[in-house]
């Protein structure tokens, strides 16, 4: 599918500025990238400013996530009676994991560049963190093995869903696995704490 100039500008910026830094990169710079005449004013045809780019790319990241989450919950919840629970928890953790990673260029420019426009930092926030850790607790919630469950769901998801954010952002901001344990160690302690949340069985008398 091809990309609309517009898109190109969004998509080449973000990665730029994950590169670069947004101050070190210029217009002129994205415009080359973009497939446009480098200074000769293409992308202000599209944007009134870099800022505005920038803002964009994080807003159309936001309304992604959240259709995407929507989207998952859907096909994980029509799984409900065709896999068994550790087979849903590997899923659900999976899935986490490869939407940070999808994210990678925006977590650098976050880090990087993000605390001096705090408004930005909210739509990360609201628009892409909270849309996983609300997927996590309605999910939990409409297994049938955790229905009778007592338990904050919303304190446990901001214990795993945090952990899955956190594998990715360890890997993306130190450059090597979190605790030197790969994906497949990950999601099998993951699954493993998932599963311990489950009321024991009953003493036989």
């Amino acid at each position: 599918m091809t990309r609309s100039t517009r898109e190109r500008i969004i998509d080449e910026s973000l990665r730029l500025f994950a590169e670069r830094g947004y101050s070190a990169t210029s217009v002129a710079e994205i415009e080359a990238a973009s497939g446009l005449s480098p200074g000769a004013g293409g992308l202000y045809r599209h944007f009134k400013s870099k800022y505005e780019v920038l803002a964009a790319a994080i807003n159309e990241h936001a309304t992604r996530t959240r259709s995407q989450v929507a989207g998952s919950l859907a096909e994980l919840s029509a799984m409900e009676s065709s896999a068994d629970l550790e087979e849903r928890l590997s899923l659900v953790c999976r899935a986490g994991l490869a939407k940070v990673r999808e994210e990678s260029e925006l977590t650098r420019v976050f880090f990087r560049d993000l605390s001096q426009f705090p408004e930005l930092v909210a739509v990360v926030r609201e628009g892409l963190l909270q849309p996983m850790f609300d997927a996590i607790v309605t999910w939990f919630r409409a297994q049938p093995e955790y229905r009778d469950v007592e338990i904050d769901w919303w304190g446990i998801a901001t214990v795993l869903g945090g952990a899955v954010v956190h594998y990715r952002l360890f890997q993306e901001t130190v450059g090597e696995l979190a605790g030197h344990a790969d994906k497949e160690q990950f999601v099998t302690a993951w699954v493993r704490l998932a599963v311990g949340l489950l009321p024991s069985p009953a003493p036989v008398s």
